[in-house]
């Protein structure tokens, strides 16, 4: 990595003064100063970066971007297939859901019909898809369908025998999105301090509940207790932002049957986990896929081109009339690049190529940054495309010393939350370093991102 200071340029009207002036015009997201680059260009796994900083303003700097853009670049940036995607989708219609589309019907065809790509996981005739633009929004819509289940749209009251289905039940470190309707499902304090919560009382009342995620023993008593109020249970099959937690081996298929022995709905949240575990769908053990009522996909689905997620759910459930409308659902455009994304992916095995490439990287991460570095980082976790590095205590103090760090020394990264302070004696779990690479991410890249983290944690000391 070189990074090659260049002349200034803040003359009013140059990039780098609109640079500056742009991005502080722009909301502020994250509570602290915002990272003083901006990017200008890239390819793949390379970012081109300007520094904005006033004493530095106009160097310029190449990075590794361990991110994926949110975990959102699938192929990384500006991969050909993509490419010739957008320019196929602007030429194909610009319908909304209320017409048919060609793109949209091959699309899920391509996905859920005979011979489809996911009928392993969604069986022919038994689902239904709408489309949305984030995955917050597929989440949300999740929960309306969730709600909708006990109502009936026609009589305007309860189905009978759903009067005291007033209960989800989520947990504790999990993230689901920032919106209204999904504040409620994230137990951490600081997410919802402040904000409305949902109405308990009253008959369209509901209630949330937090369990420790992975624990089948306070899983089993709580359906014991429970299951009788009990509408739907939501879960992300590896947290994310709970710093890339995955639960014991059998552990998401005996939710399933719970949920199926007590008529609850469950909601797999793989908005994050989509593509980036060596298979489409994290929802799966070593028995084959486990079997949901609704799943939200998102990030990789765009391909790092659109926004936008998916929800996939039983065809029984529903919402009253028009309460799904949206700009957004499935959009042709959206759908050629969805589509000639997956058929990449599939033709070339991507998704068993991230697995190995993650099995392998696992094990450089644990040598070169926990073995090396253990004033900084202290676990590894994580599969195929999708990998956490937890701090120490001491480095999570430090978050901010340690991106620039990175910065400096090549790479971009993001940090997980961690789960922090969880119940049961279960350890603190801090901030956690989440790489996420592109599919068709070399192993030399990727021994490169883990060479120039291990270079930032040591400027760290």
């Amino acid at each position: 990595m070189t990074a090659t200071p260049v002349a200034r340029d803040d003359r009013p009207g140059e990039p780098t003064g609109v640079l500056a002036r742009g991005t502080d015009l722009q909301l502020n997201h994250y509570g602290t100063a915002r990272l003083p680059f901006a990017c200008v260009g890239g390819r793949g796994l390379e970012l081109d970066v300007v520094d904005l900083d006033p004493a530095r303003r106009g160097r310029r700097l190449r990075l590794l971007d361990a991110s994926a853009g949110y975990a959102s670049a699938t192929l990384g940036g500006g991969h050909p297939v993509v490419r010739a995607a957008l320019a196929r989708g602007t030429g194909v219609g610009n319908v909304t859901d209320e017409l048919g589309s060609l793109e949209r019907a091959a699309l899920l065809d391509r996905l859920l019909g005979p011979d489809g790509l996911w009928t392993a996981h969604f069986p022919v005739g038994n689902y239904h898809v709408s489309g949305r633009n984030s995955g917050s929004e597929g989440n949300e819509l999740a929960l309306r369908l969730v709600l909708e289940s006990r109502f009936d749209g026609r009589r305007l009251r309860h189905h009978p025998g759903k009067e005291r289905r007033d209960t989800v039940l989520a947990f504790q470190g999990a993230w689901h999105g920032w919106t209204g309707g999904l504040v409620p499902l994230l137990n951490r304090r600081y997410y919802r301090a402040g904000l409305p919560t949902p109405e308990a009382a009253g008959p369209y009342g509901v209630r949330v509940d937090h369990l420790p995620f992975g624990d089948p023993d306070a899983l089993a008593d709580y359906f014991a207790a429970s299951a009788d109020r009990l509408l739907a249970v939501v879960v992300e099959p590896i947290q994310g932002d709970a710093g890339i937690l995955a639960p014991p081996p059998g552990y998401l298929r005996d939710l399933a049957r719970r949920c199926t022995a007590a008529g609850v709905l469950l909601v797999a949240d793989e908005v994050l986990t989509f593509a980036k575990t060596g298979d489409w769908f994290a929802m799966r053990d070593a028995d084959g896929p486990v079997p949901t009522d609704i799943t939200v996909i998102g990030k990789f689905l765009g391909m790092g081109a659109v926004s936008t997620s998916m929800v996939i759910a039983r065809r029984e459930l529903a919402v009253r009339s028009s309460g799904a409308v949206t700009t957004s659902d499935l959009r042709p455009l959206n759908c050629a690049v969805i589509r000639d994304g997956i058929e990449h992916i599939a033709a070339e095995g991507l998704l068993q190529d991230s697995a190995d490439l993650g099995a392998h990287l696992t094990e450089h991460l644990d040598h070169a940054l926990v073995d090396d570095h253990p004033d900084v980082f202290t676990e590894v976790r994580g599969t195929g495309a999708m990998l956490g590095v937890e701090l120490s205590a001491a480095a999570a103090d430090r978050i901010g010393e340690l991106r620039s760090a990175l910065i400096e020394a090549g790479v971009y990264a993001e940090f997980m939350a961690g789960a922090g302070k969880r119940s049961g004696g279960r350890r603190y779990v801090h901030p956690t370093l989440r790489i996420v690479l592109p599919l068709n991410a070399t192993a030399s890249q990727a021994h490169e991102i883990v060479d120039r983290v291990a270079a930032g944690a040591r400027a760290l000391r």
